[in-house]
Parts: C-alpha cells; sequence; structure tokens
C-alpha cells in the first residue's frame, strides 16, 4: 500500500512537471528539460478583437464596439452575427499556425477580447455573477491543440479586459459611455474569475507558454491601483495553476512599470512593448536595469508597424541581450508590415467611406457582399505573403547577408522590384528606411510607394503592359542601388533593355556585375511623363557564365521610375576593346580601369599609362591585371589620393589585348569616378564636433566666434576620432581652442593608420574661467603626409573644445624623412621588438648605445620580419643607432 501510495506520488509528480512548461529561472525562462527558451514570437491581433485601423475603419469605427453598432444598422443583427462568425472561423485556421513553425516562429500570443468568455457586467442576468460562453473557451482549445502539434507555445493576452483598460479605446474596445475596468468593481471581478476559469481549464497544458494579465493598460492610475488587481488576479490564477508563467505589462502602453516592483510571484516576467524608437541599447537601458535590479526575465511583448530594417535592427538589440519577443501583428487588412495582408475590396471600402460621410450609402447588397469578400480573403491562401516581412524577423537578424527574392535568369526579364531580401545597406540602399518618430519627435514617412514589399525602396503600382509585373521602383535618390542574384546562362556579349519613365533629363544609372561596371555610361532623357514607360537600350555588354550580383544604381541628376531590365543575347560583331569607366578603390591609393572586354594573360608596364590629380602628373608604382577579375587593371599610385581631387587616366600604347585578340583602344584623361570617403584636409582647422566617432563626449552650441558647436562634458578616457589627409610631409603649429570653468585639462593627439598607431601631442589646456570663455593653445608637432585616423584622448577631465588646427610651417629635413619614415614597437618592450621600414630604406647597420653613447651591443640586421630579440638586456633606457641606406640617425629605446 505504501509502495502503490509512493508510486501514485511519483506519477503525480511527473504529470506535474511535464505539465510545467515554461517557468522563470532567475533572468532567464526555461523549458520543463531546464532548457532556455528565447521566445519568438507572433501576436494574433484582429482574429478576437478587431482594432479600427487594422480594418482600415480608422475615423469610421475606431473600435470593435462602433464597428459592430453600424454594421448592425446597415446589414441588420444577424448578417452582422454571421459576419463575425465567418471571420472568427477563417482569420486563423490550423494552416496559419503550420505556416509560423514552418518559418522558425516559437510561440503565439494570442490577443483576447472578454466577451467571447463572458457576456459584459450590463448583459449578466444576475448582477454580480459570471455567465460563461463557449465561443472564446472553444477557440483557445482548437488554437492550443494545433500548437501543441507543433510544439509552439501559446501566450494568452487580455488584450480587451471587461469595461476596457485603457483611455486608447480601441485597443481595448473601451466604450467611454460604460464603466472601465478601473471605474467598476464588478468588471474587476469579472476579469479576475475570467483568468481563474482561464486557469483552471488550462493549468495542464505544457504548451501555454503564460499569461499575459492585462495588454497595454493606459489609465492614470497612481502607483497602487494596477498593482493591487495584479495582485488579486495573480491569487486567482494561483489558486488553481502554480506552474504557468505571468506576464506583467506596465501602465501607459505596457512602458511604466511604477509601483510594479518588486515581483510579488516566483514565476513572473516583465513585459514592456517597443514601438518607433530608435534600436539602441540606451532605448532598452531602463528595462534591463529592471531586469539586473529584480532578477526577473524580460520578454518584449509587443512590437511591429514598421520597416523590416526596423524589425531586423530590434530584433537584434533583443537578442542579443536575451530578451524573446513578439511581433505584430500576423495579419490585416491591406497592408505590407505583416506577414500576411487581406485583400480590400471596393463594396467594403464603400462601408468605410459612406461611415466617413465621403461616399452615398452602399445597397445592403452590395455591403453583405463586401464584407463576404473580406471574410474569403482571410483565408491563407488567398492573403497576400510577404515573405521579406518574416525574412526580416528571423533570417536576418543571424545572416547579415542578401538571398534571392525570386530566381533570375540571363537571359531574361528581371523584375525590378523583385531585388533580393536584406536589409539596408546589404540588398539596397534607400535614403528614407524606417520610422523612429518617438524618438525623433517628428513623423517622416520612411516610404513612398507603400507597396509590394516592406522594405525602404520606394514601390509604386502601374499599368504599363510590357515588360511589368505591375510594379516599378519609384522616388529614386542618388546613390539608392539595388541587388538582384542572377544566373548568366552563357558567357558572350549581351544587349539588354532597361525599362523607365521620367519627365526629367539627365538620369544616369549605373549597372555592375560583382561590383564591376559592365555597362559604361548609360544617359536616360524624359520619356514625357512619369507613366509613360520606354525602353533604353544598351548593346553588346561582355558577361561570365555563372552566379553573379547585378547591381543598379541611382546616379545622375534626375530622378526616374524604373521597373525592368532585359537581357538578349547578342548577334552582333564583336565590340572594339574600349575601356567602360574608371574608379577609386578603397585602399585610396589606386585606382581601377574597367574593360569591356576580359584581358589575356600578360604583363602590364607602367610606360603606357598616366594618371593626373588637379591637373599634376602623379607618379605610378605598379600596373597590373586584378587576379581576381580580368576585365580590370589596377593602376597603384606612390601618394594618397583625396577625396576632393579629380583624377584622370590616360592609356597610349598598342600591347594591351583582350581574350577575343583585340587591341585596347588608345583613351585619354578617362575621368576616374572618385568614390573615397570624406576625409578632413591638414593643413587646416577641424571642427571639434565633426568626428567620426566618440565615446563619452557631447556637443552644445558655442558662443565663441563663428558659432557652431562645441564638444563638452569631457572626462578622462573619452575620445574623439576624425578621419584625416596630411597633404604634405612637415612641421606643424597645432592650435587648439578650449575653455574650462576651473580645472585644468589635458589631451594627447595619436595617428593611427595600418594598425600602427603613434602619439603626436600631448598638451595641458588652460583654466579660462568660464565654461564658454574660449582661449587658444599652441605647440608645435610633425606630421608625414598620408591618411591616419587621429584621436583625441581626454587624460584630464573639466574641459570645452570648439575646434583645433594644423598650420604647416615648413618641410621637413632628408634626415627628418628618414627618421619619420622608421617605426619601432612595442616601446617599452620585454623582450621583443621591431623595426618597420618606410620608403624603401634597407638597413645596414644596428647598435645599442646607452646614453652616454657607450656602446652596449651589435645588432645583426634582419631582412625576414624585422623582429629582433634582446631579452638578455638588462631593463633600462637606451640609444638605438640606426644606420640605413639613405642616411642614419638614433632613437630612444625602453627595456621593461
Amino acid at each position: 500500500m505504501i509502495k502503490k501510495y509512493v508510486m501514485y506520488l511519483f506519477l503525480i509528480g511527473a504529470i506535474s512537471l511535464n505539465a510545467q512548461g515554461l517557468r522563470t529561472l532567475g533572468k532567464k525562462i526555461i523549458n520543463s528539460k531546464g532548457e532556455e527558451v528565447l521566445l519568438k514570437g507572433i501576436g494574433l491581433g484582429g482574429w478576437m478583437l478587431q482594432e479600427g485601423y487594422m480594418m482600415n475603419s480608422s475615423g469610421a469605427a475606431d473600435t470593435q464596439h462602433e464597428f459592430i453598432e453600424k454594421l448592425n444598422l446597415l446589414i441588420g443583427e444577424e448578417e452582422t452575427k454571421t459576419f463575425y462568425s465567418n471571420w472568427r472561423k477563417n482569420f486563423f485556421q490550423k494552416q496559419d499556425l503550420d505556416s509560423i513553425k514552418k518559418w522558425g516562429y516559437n510561440s503565439v500570443r494570442l490577443a483576447m477580447h472578454y466577451n467571447l468568455f463572458t457576456p459584459p457586467i450590463e448583459a449578466e442576468p444576475i448582477q454580480g455573477e459570471n455567465t460563461w460562453l463557449e465561443t472564446g473557451f472553444e477557440m483557445v482549445d482548437e488554437l492550443l491543440t494545433w500548437c501543441e502539434a507543433n510544439e509552439i507555445y501559446l501566450i494568452l493576452d487580455m488584450h480587451a479586459a471587461p469595461g476596457g483598460q485603457g483611455q486608447d479605446a480601441a485597443i481595448s474596445d473601451y466604450d467611454s459611455d460604460k464603466p472601465s475596468l478601473w471605474e467598476s468593481e464588478l468588471n474587476k471581478s469579472k476579469t479576475m474569475a475570467l483568468w481563474g476559469k482561464l486557469a483552471e481549464r488550462y493549468k495542464d497544458k505544457e504548451w501555454i507558454g503564460g499569461y499575459d494579465l492585462l495588454n497595454e493598460v493606459n489609465w492614470p492610475l497612481g502607483d497602487s491601483v494596477l498593482r493591487d488587481l495584479y495582485v488579486r488576479i495573480t491569487n486567482e490564477i494561483r489558486t488553481y495553476d502554480s506552474n504557468h508563467i505571468l506576464f506583467i505589462e506596465g501602465n501607459w502602453f505596457a512602458n511604466d512599470f511604477s509601483g510594479l516592483t518588486p515581483p510579488w510571484d516566483s514565476n513572473m516576467v516583465y513585459s514592456f512593448h517597443k514601438y518607433w524608437t530608435y534600436n539602441d541599447t540606451a532605448s532598452i537601458q531602463w528595462v534591463l536595469d529592471l531586469r539586473n535590479q529584480h532578477n526577473v526575465p524580460l520578454w518584449m511583448g509587443e512590437s511591429g508597424e514598421n520597416s523590416n530594417v526596423w524589425y531586423t535592427e530590434a530584433i537584434n538589440l533583443f537578442e542579443d541581450n536575451n530578451i524573446g519577443w513578439s511581433w505584430w501583428p500576423w495579419k490585416r487588412i491591406a497592408t505590407t508590415v505583416s506577414p500576411f495582408s487581406i485583400n480590400s475590396n471596393p463594396k467594403y471600402e464603400a462601408i468605410i467611406n459612406y461611415w466617413k460621410g465621403e461616399a452615398a450609402k452602399p445597397s445592403v447588397l452590395d455591403a453583405i457582399d463586401g464584407l463576404k469578400q473580406i471574410t474569403d480573403d482571410l483565408l491563407v491562401d488567398n492573403n497576400k505573403y510577404y515573405k521579406d516581412v518574416v525574412d526580416a524577423c528571423i533570417r536576418q537578424p543571424q545572416d547579415e547577408t542578401h538571398i534571392p527574392y525570386k530566381n533570375h535568369t540571363i537571359p531574361g526579364v528581371i523584375y525590378l522590384s523583385d531585388y533580393d531580401l536584406g536589409t539596408n545597406g546589404i540588398a539596397y540602399n534607400d535614403i528614407d528606411y524606417a520610422n523612429y518618430s518617438l524618438s525623433t519627435n517628428e513623423y517622416k514617412a520612411w516610404n513612398s510607394g507603400w507597396n509590394y514589399r516592406n522594405d525602404g525602396v520606394d514601390i509604386q503600382t502601374n499599368t504599363d503592359n510590357t515588360n511589368s509585373n505591375g510594379y516599378h521602383i519609384g522616388f529614386t535618390q542618388k546613390n539608392e542601388w539595388l541587388k538582384y542574384t542572377v544566373n548568366v546562362e552563357e558567357t558572350g556579349f549581351y544587349n539588354f533593355k532597361f525599362r523607365y519613365a521620367t519627365e526629367q533629363s539627365g538620369g544616369k544609372p549605373k549597372f555592375f556585375l560583382d561590383e564591376v561596371d559592365f555597362a559604361g555610361d548609360v544617359t536616360l532623357g524624359s520619356t514625357g511623363g512619369w507613366s509613360n514607360f520606354v525602353f533604353q537600350t544598351v548593346s553588346n555588354k561582355y558577361m561570365e557564365a555563372g552566379k553573379h550580383i547585378l547591381k543598379i544604381l541611382v546616379d545622375g541628376n534626375a530622378s526616374y521610375n524604373m521597373s525592368s531590365i532585359e537581357f538578349l543575347k547578342s548577334t552582333e560583331t564583336i565590340p572594339s576593346f574600349n575601356v567602360l569607366s574608371a574608379s577609386t578603390n578603397d585602399d585610396e591609393k589606386s585606382l581601377k580601369i574597367v574593360l569591356n572586354q576580359p584581358l589575356n594573360n600578360q604583363e602590364l608596364t607602367n610606360n603606357p599609362f598616366e594618371v593626373t590629380v588637379n591637373n599634376a602628373t602623379r607618379t605610378i608604382t605598379s600596373a597590373a591585371i586584378d587576379p581576381s577579375n580580368n576585365r580590370l587593371i589596377v593602376i597603384e599610385l606612390a601618394k594618397y589620393l583625396f577625396y576632393q581631387d579629380e583624377i584622370k587616366v590616360s592609356y597610349i600604347g598598342n600591347s594591351i589585348t583582350s581574350t577575343y585578340n583585340v587591341a585596347l583602344s588608345n583613351f585619354q584623361n578617362k575621368l576616374v569616378n572618385n568614390n573615397l570617403i570624406t576625409r578632413l584636409l591638414i593643413p587646416g582647422k577641424i571642427q571639434a564636433e565633426d568626428f567620426s566617432t566618440q565615446q563619452g563626449l557631447e556637443t552644445e552650441n558655442t558662443t565663441d566666434t563663428g558659432a557652431g558647436q562645441n564638444i563638452g562634458y569631457t572626462d578622462a578616457g573619452d575620445y574623439a576620432e576624425y578621419l584625416i589627409y596630411i597633404s604634405e610631409s612637415g612641421y606643424y603649429n597645432l592650435n587648439l581652442r578650449t575653455a574650462a570653468e576651473s580645472s585644468a585639462g589635458k589631451i594627447e593627439f595619436e595617428l593611427s593608420h595600418n594598425e600602427v598607431t603613434q602619439s603626436i601631442s600631448t598638451i595641458d589646456l588652460p583654466v579660462t574661467g568660464g565654461w564658454q570663455s574660449w582661449q587658444t593653445t599652441a605647440t608645435q608637432t610633425t606630421l608625414n603626409e598620408g591618411i591616419y585616423t587621429l584621436k583625441m584622448k581626454v587624460l584630464q577631465s573639466g574641459f570645452n573644445m570648439n575646434w583645433f588646427e594644423f598650420e604647416f610651417t615648413s618641410s621637413l629635413s632628408t634626415e627628418d624623412v628618414i627618421k619619420n619614415g622608421v617605426k619601432i614597437f612595442p616601446n617599452p618592450f620585454t623582450d621583443n621588438f621591431n623595426i618597420k621600414l618606410n620608403n624603401q630604406q634597407i638597413i645596414k647597420d644596428l647598435k645599442i648605445m646607452d646614453l652616454n653613447g657607450r656602446l652596449i651591443k651589435n645588432i645583426h640586421p634582419t631582412e625576414s620580419n624585422g623582429v629582433y630579440n634582446l631579452s638578455s638586456l638588462k631593463s633600462g633606457v637606451y640609444l638605438l643607432s640606426i644606420e640605413t641606406d639613405k642616411g642614419s640617425f638614433q632613437k630612444k629605446l625602453i627595456k621593461d
């Protein structure tokens, strides 16, 4: 008997453990196996509760009860009930849930309306008692069955509590003519009873992920009212269910946790929502602090209604901080922001327009037809599927690449709206791409097309019937681009037809394969209208067989709509061998010449080429075929280039031939596209706020001469970095404009290039008597020409800086040039140090001497790696005497 009783307890314990599902463990959410679970979910808004904006009825029927009241008047109560019955039946089915599982989500958040489970308090036969309706429970039961089959967690969300919990009426179907949740004890009691009923029914269900007690409360409650109701609901739930997580949202749209700490339950998660803010750590620091202070997990319970870029940014932020998330919504009428869009129809829109007072009253039959069409179109098979939205939420946070949106084959037609899947800067580049209005306090439309996809790319519809899928890229701006993964079936020459429309002239799209120009200069003229699409034909362009990335770059001084590009195998004779274009390389010291045919394998010499920079001839150090692409010639220069330089290249010769045995045509003064990054020019004045990166500093307006801004709030360890170009080696005056109220500051300037860093000056800054009382401090330094990152490091705090300036005074002597062409590192050293030579010097002799000039050690120069071992040398300060083929000099060397 005892054995049986022990076995009974064991079985009960096993069942309880199995039914436990998710629970909290410190700052983590874990499953019944003790494995951490990061929730990746979808919110099922619109199924049990229809907010007006999701029905496209904002301004006509913002809340569900208004929508129902107006439908009753228009088509009658029976037809309205039929509409809602069909809506609930078709909106979400097993096929929807199967898709959620297939795409990689692991949870759903069901936005519930209480009135599917229990009637409002005014409709109860006996005041204070609760009648239970089967509709809501049956919907949850069926959904849970699908979730269990797919191992998807179901989180129950009280989106519309009895009476409504928020002044933003649409969210919770609040009716201001009736008492809210907060104004009625009966509503509070009904809410508690409903949660108790749900907990009793689902207490043993492993795939119930938890209970989200109240969605987005927005009501002036003080610090105790919300907590009091939460505790009462918690007690009711725990009467039946001690296993499932309680998700607790703050007031004011989930984000004000005043009065809601510390936690009152051991299996509780704080849930916040995030919309339309920057996706940086600062935007969620407040809730990270909440987690750290109270040792509870976080869940971002609702976000969305933005662009794909914003989605990927936000999910990256959440997952980097170990926060699960749920995206909103799964589907709604006529949208691009969710995985599915429900098609609208003219007869449905006539209803909405009538309610807005913008159209005549539709007939009952037409209204019923429009509503029936809407409910038929709720089915997944009738929805528009936005795979780009799913990709932005599931793949892109883990994979910073672009993948095909559709298969593109050359020859063939490529619809330009079918660019690759990926985020801004990866698959495409668009100027406006997300809504950050709650951070900027200004709404700026991130899209001007609102069609076909949810990226920043502006896609519009058209009626063109030639090489069109009904969409085109519009509102194009210079330097925007799109990428397409393509498969070229055969190596050879191709013609292509670019389909475009514009009222302007001067558009110059550029076409690249694997980032290399293959079309040369293309200029677009006006077509007479933004909808008047025509072809711009480009002939005889070389393409190699295989998989490539086609890139189309918007350039020129005009905007244009572009819809497609069709590639056709050329039947023309092989074209003459010409230069297509030339451009700078990222190393800022070379340029590439792009040819229209591949080159024969041959050695190139410098002599046939000439490069001029601002009309002055530059020394060429080498010319060679690019080993990665035999349509490219790379010209290396002796000196660095500047982003404002005008660069031209010429070729006079007959020795360079293509694989088609055609000699390259001569060209003179071919303008090189200067694509170099912006750098600050030295000699010159640099405004302190023009940094490329910084840490710990802030900017503010200055009253100094010239106005503008200064940097301030300096603390030791802060820094600012500036990308600079030093045009000439020499001696420089370094002038700094600073202000300090009471503390003397101290800074250091460093130059970095190719992982080598050198200090060029350490400066003490004066006390000026005020934060806007400015003085100029001067010192001297020596600089070598080239490109660098200049770092201003704060060593001692307490100053503002407006600007600093490098004034050229005189050139370096030959000895100085040699000396500054040698780097010794690390210095101080322990056992080994390195000598790095510039200016093509060769070391002839090395000596270690003491500070009195006495010889300590002769060192044999090494030509292999420039590393020297002096582990046997005693710690101290020495002189390193270096003799090269270009001169001799000494440098201080410190042995630790």
